[in-house]
C-alpha cells in the first residue's frame, strides 16, 4: 500500500518533483526524461511509466524557465520515435511467439489482444492514434512489428505520431500550465489528463464486456 500510494503522490504531483530533479539533475534532467519516454513508449515490460502528464508537467515548468521547451520537444520527439522503432524491431523478431502464449512473466497477453482488434478497427491510422491511449500506445509499434505493417509505413506514422504527441503536452503544459487555474490546481489537471488518457480504453474495454454478455445471453 505504501508502494502505491507513493506512486499516486508521484504521478499528482509531478511539477514538484520535476522540479527537484531539475535542481538536483540541472540539465541531465533531458537525459531522464529521455529515458522514461524512449522506456514508455520502447518496452512493452514499462507501459505504466508517466507519458502525457509528465509531458504536460515538463512543458509547465518549461514555461517558468527550467526547462527549454524547444530543446524538450526535440530530445522528446526523437526519444518517441527512437522507442516505437525499438519497439517495432522486439515485435518484429520476438513477437510471434509471444502470442502464442497464453501467459507471460513480464506482460499481459490480453493487452496485446486489445491492441490487435485496436488494428483491425483503425489500420495504420492506430500508430498514430495510440500515441495518445496509455497501454495501447506501447503495445502498437510491437503490434506491428508482429507483422502488420513494413517498416517504412510504420516509420512514417511513428514520426507524425511522435511528433503530435510531444508537441501537444508539451507546448499544451508549457501554455496552459502555469495559468492560475491550473497552477493552483495542478493535481486535479493531472488526474483529468490522465484519466481522459485512458477513457478510449475504458469505453473499448466495456464495449466488449456489453458484446459478450449479449452474445452469452442471445446463446439458446
Amino acid at each position: 500500500m505504501e508502494i502505491l500510494s507513493t506512486g499516486i503522490d508521484f504521478f499528482l504531483h509531478l511539477d514538484k518533483h520535476l522540479a527537484e530533479i531539475i535542481q538536483q539533475y540541472g540539465a541531465w534532467t533531458y537525459v531522464i526524461l529521455f529515458l522514461i519516454i524512449f522506456c514508455e513508449t520502447g518496452l512493452v515490460v514499462t507501459p505504466i511509466l508517466p507519458g502525457d502528464s509528465l509531458l504536460f508537467a515538463a512543458g509547465a515548468l518549461a514555461a517558468v524557465g527550467g526547462l527549454n521547451p524547444v530543446m524538450l520537444f526535440m530530445m522528446l520527439t526523437l526519444a518517441a520515435v527512437l522507442g516505437d522503432s525499438v519497439n517495432y524491431g522486439i515485435g518484429h523478431f520476438a513477437g510471434p511467439k509471444v502470442f502464442h502464449e497464453e501467459k507471460s512473466r513480464f506482460f499481459r497477453k490480453e493487452y496485446l489482444d486489445r491492441t490487435h482488434a485496436f488494428y483491425e478497427k483503425h489500420g495504420g491510422k492506430t500508430i498514430i492514434i495510440a500515441r495518445f491511449i496509455p497501454i495501447i500506445r506501447t503495445f502498437a509499434p510491437f503490434v506491428a512489428g508482429v507483422g502488420a505493417m513494413t517498416y517504412p509505413k510504420f516509420f512514417a506514422y511513428n514520426v507524425a505520431g511522435g511528433m503530435s504527441w510531444i508537441a501537444v503536452f508539451v507546448f499544451g503544459g508549457f501554455y496552459f500550465g502555469n495559468l492560475p487555474a491550473v497552477k493552483h490546481n495542478f493535481a486535479g489537471v493531472i488526474a483529468g489528463i490522465i484519466f481522459v488518457s485512458i477513457l478510449p480504453g475504458i469505453i473499448e474495454f466495456a464495449r466488449h464486456r456489453f458484446r459478450g454478455k449479449t452474445r452469452v445471453s442471445r446463446v439458446p
